[in-house]
């Protein structure tokens, strides 16, 4: 077992919550939020690895053969789906809001304080 894919998922977890952080722009927070989202990816995918392993789905491999686990390659699959529907809501989000007040800078949408 390799811990590469744990780095560079927790890697690219960390580039993205720098650029969420320091982000002064809401569609580029979009953009980082997605990048970070991504990092769950190459998580759930270094996971259901397995070195040698074959696809479960035919009958003629041996009991006693490696095979990968298929419900985390299904969690990946459904992971990416969520990514995108939460990207492409809050982008909209980003648009009504630069519609309503004509800024996406976060710092000058001072009717949105509390």
């Amino acid at each position: 077992m390799t811990l590469l894919p744990y780095l560079v998922a927790g890697w690219i977890f960390l580039v993205g919550l720098y650029g969420l952080v320091t982000s002064r722009n809401l569609i580029h927070a979009v953009g980082c939020l997605a990048v970070t989202q991504s990092s769950t990816y190459v998580l759930l995918l270094a996971i259901g690895y397995r070195d040698g392993g074959t696809a479960p789905v035919f009958a003629d491999i041996p009991t006693d053969a490696r095979v990968v686990d298929p419900v985390v390659q299904a969690l990946t699959l459904t992971d990416v789906v969520v990514g995108a529907t939460v990207t492409a809501l809050l982008l909209a989000l980003v648009i009504q809001l630069h519609k309503r007040h004509g800024t996406v800078d976060p710092d000058e949408l001072s009717e949105l304080k509390g």
